[in-house]
């Protein structure tokens, strides 16, 4: 059984046909990429998947049991985690905070120990700015560790939001263009962050223009067209698709 299964997906705006009849399966432990120019459904296809819309038709299942209708908080402790085209940091929070508020479905939320402070929350506390300082170190970002995040550059906060969703210890993780607005040794370095998620054994859904990239880390690509499903296979089908050819990659991809 697959981890993730998709049917017959679409969602409409009015008379607009955002994603329409999108069927697709993703297994455990792979890197699946969904590509597509602007406007190809890629992102309402994630926010779809993860909560945030809810399809006008079709069905979402994970292992097996459908998620229509879950919110994003309760696919998140199913362990589903995402970033977002647009930075979605908290600018005035240390970037350790950033990473600790991913752990938020995890941390002891009753009052009366918040209140009285008692030493099982400060423990506790302190376990979770442990395990942020972990994560920190984890993406990259060791020299951030007591910084603001309003002082990190651009691609840090990338990699930031990125370590913020690993601290919801998910399982599948989407990331929504993470190379967008990245240098070429930026994006080096988020393709080799990527690596390394998929090493641990998180399932990695990835939205990325960059088709380098994109074909170097997919184990599966799904391309989309318009809403429709375009085509999908492995790297190199993809990249043979004259169908593919003709409306993304061009001639000499």
């Amino acid at each position: 059984m697959s981890l993730l299964d998709v049917k017959q997906l679409s969602i409409h705006f009015g008379g607009v046909k955002a994603v329409q009849e999108v069927s697709f399966s993703i297994d455990a432990g792979i890197v699946y990429s969904v590509i597509g120019p602007n406007g190809a459904g890629k992102t309402t296809l994630f926010n779809l998947i993860t909560g945030v819309y809810k399809p006008t038709h079709g069905e979402i299942c994970l292992d097996g049991e459908s998620i229509v209708g879950k919110s994003p908080n309760e696919l998140a402790r199913r362990g589903m985690a995402r970033t977002f085209q647009n930075l979605q940091v908290c600018m005035n929070m240390s970037a350790l905070e950033n990473v600790m508020v991913g752990a938020h479905l995890r941390l002891d939320r009753n009052l009366i120990k918040a209140a009285l402070r008692l030493p099982s929350l400060a423990r506790r506390d302190a376990e979770l700015r442990e395990e942020a300082a972990g994560l920190m170190r984890h993406v990259g970002l060791e020299q951030y560790i007591d910084a603001r995040a309003d002082s990190m550059p651009y691609g840090a906060l990338k990699r930031l939001e990125i370590g913020r969703a690993l601290a919801m210890k998910p399982r599948l993780i989407f990331l929504d263009e993470p190379a967008a607005g990245l240098n070429p040794k930026e994006t080096i370095e988020v393709d080799e962050l990527v690596r390394k998620i998929a090493a641990s054994g998180i399932t990695v859904v990835l939205v990325e223009h960059d088709m380098k990239m994109v074909m170097n880390l997919s184990d599966r690509i799904l391309v989309l067209d318009y809403g429709k499903k375009l085509a999908e296979g492995t790297s190199e089908e993809v990249r043979r698709n004259p169908d593919v050819i003709a409306a993304y990659l061009g001639a000499h991809a």
